[in-house]
C-alpha cells in the first residue's frame, strides 16, 4: 500500500538540516549567516534525543571558528564517523585547507553551504555564489539545488554519493533566497532513503578508520619523485561520480516521483535559445520560459545540479540540437578572468564542436540582488540580437563600462490565482515572526501552496523589514520579491513618508495601516502621493491602532499578533475562526514556557484584531497635486544622490556611476 504523502512548511535550511541529521553521526558546527539555523536545528534535535537513520543521536560539537569546525570534521571522518558541517562565505574559506585534506584523503564528508557573498570592497551577509566558486578547486564534488523542495529531495544525493565514491561533497543553495524562503514541500521518506545507502561502502569506510589496533601511516610529506603520481591516482574516484549520482537520482525518482538529472532541461524541445544557470534563478527562468513559449518563441533552460565534476557528456545529452545561442549565467564575479566559472565550463564543453552555438555569459544577482522576470526577458532578448552582448550584467545600470542589459518593465508571471501580500515592519517588532506563523498556518491547514520570504537590511533589529507572502492553488516558482501585491500592510506609520509603500499594489487591492491617527486625522495627514494612488487604483483602506491596543493589553510595542489577526480577518484567506484557533495554538507553542500571563495577553491580542476601521476614499484624491519636497540647500551631493535613495529603499535604482571612485 502506498504511503500517505507528508508535507512540511519550512525553509531551505530546515530541509537541508533534516537530511543532514538523517545521515550524520557527528556535526561539527560554528554559526555564520545565513547558514546558522541549519546548525541550530541539528543542535536542537540532538538535545531532544532525535535519532538519525542509524538509530543514534547525532553528536554535535560547536567549535570556536569555522576553521575549527572543519578540522573537527576532518578528524571525525578519519575516526570513521559520518560527519557534516554547515557554513557560508568567509566561514567556508576558513575551511579550505581542511577541504583539500578531506578530499585528498577520500573521506565522505558533506558540507552544506547556504551560498553567500564574500567580503571584497565591503562585507555582505547576502546570497550569491562567490564563496562556493572559491572552493571549486579543492577536490570536493559540488552539487547545487535551486528551491526548498529540491533541497529536501536532493540533499540526500550528496550524502549517498559521498559514501559510495569516497569523495566529499559540497551541497549548496542560495543564501537567504533558498535558505530562508519558506515553502510548503513534500517530506522525503526516511526509510526509503535509508535503503539506498551502500552498506558495503559504509562498512569499508568504518574499516579504514584510524585505530590503534590496526595502525597505518597517513598524512606524510612527499617529495617530487612521487607526489605528482599519487595526486593523479585519485582520478578513478572522480571519473565514476557522474554515473553514481545519476544512478542515485534515478532511484530517488522512484521514491519521490520527481525526476532530476545531473543537468535538467526545461522548455521547448526545439529551442533555438538556451540559458544555463544553477540555484534559485532557475525557478524564475522557468516562469519566463513559459511566458515566452506561450507567445510562440522557442527558448529553454539547462539547470545545473552536479557542478563538479562537470560532465560534458551529460550536459550535451540535454542540450537541444536546435540550440543556436546559449547564455550562461553566473552569480559571481571574477575580476580579470576571461569569464566567470560556469561560462568557461560551458565554453570548454563546446570548444571545437562542429556548428557549435554562440555562447555568451552574464553576471546577475550579486549579494541577493533580486533576479526578476523582466531580467529573464532581457536575457532572452539579448540572445536574439544579431550580436548578443557578452560578459554582460543584468539587474543594474552600468553607466561606467556599459556592461548592463536594458532594464525592462516588470510583468507578472506567477502562477494564475496566486495571492500576494507585503508587510512593512520594523526589525524586532514581531512582524517577520508573525508572518512566518501565518504562512505555516496557511500551509499546514489548507491544500494551498505557499511561499514566504523576508527582506531586511543587515542591521536586522531596529532596521527596515518587508515580508513577501504568496499562496495559491498552483506550485509557486517565483523566487523574487513581490512587486504587484494584492494586499499591503504598513505596520509603521512613519514609513508613509519614508518609503513608497503603495508601489505596485494591484488595482482594487487592499491596504492595512497601523496608525495612532483617528479617521479624521487619517484623511488629513496621509501624504498626497498615497492618497492619489489609493483613489486612482480603487484601493480599500483599513486602519487599526494596534500600537495603543498593545499597550492596553500589556504587550508594550509588540503589535504583531494584533496585526496578524487583522490580516486573516480582512483577507479571509482561510476561515477566520480556524485562523484564530491556529494563531492561539502557535502562541501557546511559542510563549507557553513564559507563563500563563504572557499567553493570555497574546490571546487577547488575537481577539482584538477585528478592531480595524474602513476609510472611505474621496474621489477627489485622484487629482491631488504632489507635495513640495523639503529642499536642503547645504546637503553634499553624496548625501542627496546616494544616501537618501538608499534610506528610501531605492538603492536598487542607483547606477554604477554613483559609486565611481568610492572604493575607499
Amino acid at each position: 500500500m502506498a504511503k500517505t504523502k507528508k508535507f512540511l512548511t519550512c525553509d531551505g535550511n530546515q530541509a537541508a538540516a533534516h537530511i543532514a541529521y538523517m545521515f550524520s553521526e557527528v556535526a561539527a558546527i560554528y554559526p555564520i549567516t545565513p547558514s546558522s539555523t541549519m546548525a541550530e536545528y541539528v543542535d536542537e534535535w540532538s538535545a531532544t534525543g532525535r535519532k538519525n537513520m542509524f538509530g543514534e543521536t547525532v553528536q554535535v560539537q560547536e567549535m570556536q571558528s569555522e576553521a575549527g569546525a572543519a578540522a573537527a570534521m576532518h578528524g571525525s571522518l578519519q575516526a570513521g564517523a559520518l560527519t557534516t558541517t554547515f557554513t557560508a562565505s568567509q566561514g567556508l574559506l576558513l575551511m579550505v585547507p581542511n577541504m583539500y585534506k578531506v578530499a585528498g584523503e577520500l573521506l565522505p564528508g558533506v558540507y552544506h553551504v547556504s551560498a553567500r557573498a564574500l567580503a571584497s570592497h565591503a562585507l555582505s551577509i547576502f546570497g550569491d555564489h562567490q564563496d562556493v566558486m572559491a572552493v571549486r578547486q579543492t577536490g570536493c564534488a559540488m552539487f547545487a539545488t535551486g528551491s526548498v523542495q529540491e533541497v529536501m529531495d536532493l540533499a540526500a544525493i550528496a550524502h549517498l554519493a559521498a559514501i559510495k565514491t569516497r569523495v566529499p561533497f559540497v551541497h549548496f543553495f542560495d543564501g537567504f533566497r533558498t535558505s530562508h524562503e519558506i515553502q510548503k514541500i513534500e517530506v522525503i521518506d526516511e526509510e526509503a532513503v535509508k535503503a539506498l545507502v551502500d552498506q558495503d561502502s559504509l562498512a569499508a569506510f568504518r574499516q579504514r578508520a584510524l585505530n590503534p589496533q590496526h595502525p597505518v601511516v597517513r598524512g606524510t610529506a612527499q617529495n617530487p619523485d612521487i607526489y605528482f603520481q599519487a595526486r593523479e591516482a585519485s582520478n578513478p574516484f572522480y571519473d565514476v561520480i557522474p554515473s553514481v549520482v545519476e544512478e542515485y537520482l534515478d532511484e530517488l525518482a522512484a521514491i519521490t516521483g520527481r525526476k532530476y538529472g545531473l543537468f535538467d532541461y526545461y522548455g521547448a524541445p526545439d529551442a533555438d535559445r538556451v540559458v544555463v544557470a544553477m540555484g534559485s534563478a532557475t525557478e524564475a527562468i522557468r516562469e519566463g520560459i513559459d511566458y515566452l513559449n506561450a507567445q510562440g518563441e522557442k527558448v529553454g533552460l539547462i539547470s545545473v545540479h552536479l557542478y563538479r565534476p562537470f560532465s560534458a557528456k551529460h550536459f550535451l545529452s540535454v542540450l537541444p540540437a536546435t540550440a543556436k545561442r546559449i547564455c550562461v549565467l553566473d552569480r559571481t564575479k571574477e575580476p580579470g578572468a576571461g569569464g566567470e566559472p560556469l561560462y568557461l565550463d560551458v565554453k570548454d564543453v563546446l570548444y571545437g564542436k562542429a556548428d557549435a552555438p554562440i555562447v555568451v555569459g552574464g553576471r546577475y544577482g550579486l549579494s541577493s540582488k533580486d533576479f526578476t522576470p523582466s531580467q529573464v526577458l532581457a536575457i532572452y532578448e539579448n540572445l536574439a540580437m544579431n550580436e548578443p552582448k557578452n560578459h554582460f550584467t543584468v539587474g543594474i545600470v552600468d553607466d561606467i563600462t556599459f556592461t548592463s542589459l536594458p532594464m525592462k518593465e516588470e510583468i507578472p508571471m506567477g502562477a494564475a490565482g496566486t495571492y500576494e501580500a507585503k508587510f512593512y515592519g520594523l526589525g524586532a517588532d514581531g512582524t517577520v515572526g508573525a508572518n512566518k506563523n501565518s504562512i505555516k498556518i496557511i500551509g499546514d491547514n489548507t491544500d494551498k501552496y505557499c511561499q514566504a520570504y523576508f527582506s531586511y537590511d543587515s542591521k536586522k533589529s531596529g532596521g527596515f523589514t518587508c515580508s513577501h507572502l504568496r499562496f495559491g492553488d498552483n506550485p509557486i516558482r517565483s523566487t523574487y520579491l513581490v512587486t504587484t501585491p494584492d494586499f499591503v500592510a504598513c505596520h509603521v506609520q512613519a514609513y508613509l513618508r519614508l518609503y513608497d509603500v503603495t508601489k505596485g499594489l494591484k488595482k482594487n487591492g487592499t491596504m492595512l495601516l497601523n496608525t495612532v491617527w483617528g479617521k479624521d486625522e487619517v484623511l488629513a495627514h496621509l501624504p498626497n502621493n498615497v492618497k492619489r494612488y489609493l483613489a486612482k487604483n480603487n484601493i480599500t483602506l483599513y486602519t487599526i491602532d494596534a500600537t495603543n491596543i498593545a499597550i492596553e493589553i500589556g504587550l508594550g510595542n509588540r503589535t504583531n499578533t494584533i496585526l496578524q489577526s487583522a490580516f486573516f480577518k480582512i483577507t479571509n484567506v482561510i476561515p477566520y475562526e480556524l485562523a484564530v484557533e491556529k494563531m492561539k495554538y502557535m502562541i501557546n507553542k511559542s510563549y507557553g514556557k513564559k507563563g500563563e500571563d504572557v499567553v493570555k495577553k497574546n490571546y487577547a491580542a488575537v481577539d482584538r484584531g477585528d478592531e480595524y476601521v474602513k476609510i472611505d476614499i474621496p474621489a477627489e484624491w485622484a487629482t491631488l497635486p504632489s507635495e513640495d519636497e523639503l529642499i536642503k540647500k547645504d546637503e553634499p551631493a553624496f548625501v542627496k544622490n546616494v544616501v537618501h535613495p538608499i534610506n528610501a529603499q531605492a538603492g536598487d535604482d542607483l547606477p554604477v556611476s554613483a559609486f565611481k571612485g568610492r572604493e575607499d
